[in-house]
C-alpha cells in the first residue's frame, strides 16, 4: 500500500535486449553464454579435457593422432554438438535482429534527412517570397 498511483503494465514487448539471448532449455545456467563467447570470437569451443589448451594446439595434437577425452564418447559428443548448434542458431538469430535494427535505423535516418531537405527548401522558398514582397514595397 506504500505505492501511490497506478502500477506500470507488465512488459510484453518482444524486443531483443543485448545480453539476454535464449540458448535453449537444455543448457545449464551460464553454459550457453560461455559457448557463445567462443562463437562470437570465431574460436573453437573447447571440449571436456581441453580447457586450458589453445585451439591450434589441440588441432595439432589431434592431427598427430592423439584423441582428446571429449571426442571419445559418441553420446557426449552428440550432446556437445547439439548444444553448440543451439548456440550457433541463437547467435544467428541475434545477429539478424541486430542487422534488421541497424537497417531500420538507416531507413529512418534517410527519411528524416529527406524531410529535413524538403523543409529547408520550403523555408527557403517562403523566405525568398517574403524578401521579394519587401523589396516591392
Amino acid at each position: 500500500d506504500s505505492d501511490i498511483g497506478p502500477e506500470p503494465l507488465p512488459s510484453t514487448s518482444t524486443h531483443v535486449i543485448p545480453g539476454t539471448v535464449d540458448y535453449g532449455a537444455s543448457m545449464l545456467r551460464g553454459e550457453g553464454a560461455a559457448i557463445a563467447q567462443f562463437v562470437q570470437k570465431n574460436m573453437r569451443v573447447p571440449r571436456r579435457g581441453e580447457v586450458g589448451w589453445q585451439g591450434e594446439e589441440i588441432e595439432r595434437l589431434e592431427s598427430v593422432g592423439y584423441v582428446m577425452s571429449g571426442s571419445r564418447h559418441a553420446r557426449m559428443n552428440a550432446v556437445r554438438v547439439r548444444k553448440e548448434n543451439q548456440v550457433y542458431s541463437a547467435e544467428e538469430k541475434r545477429a539478424l535482429v541486430l542487422a534488421n535494427i541497424e537497417e531500420k535505423q538507416k531507413k529512418e535516418a534517410q527519411v528524416v534527412n529527406e524531410f529535413r531537405t524538403m523543409l529547408e527548401q520550403k523555408l527557403a522558398a517562403v523566405e525568398s517570397e517574403r524578401l521579394e514582397r519587401k523589396e516591392k514595397k
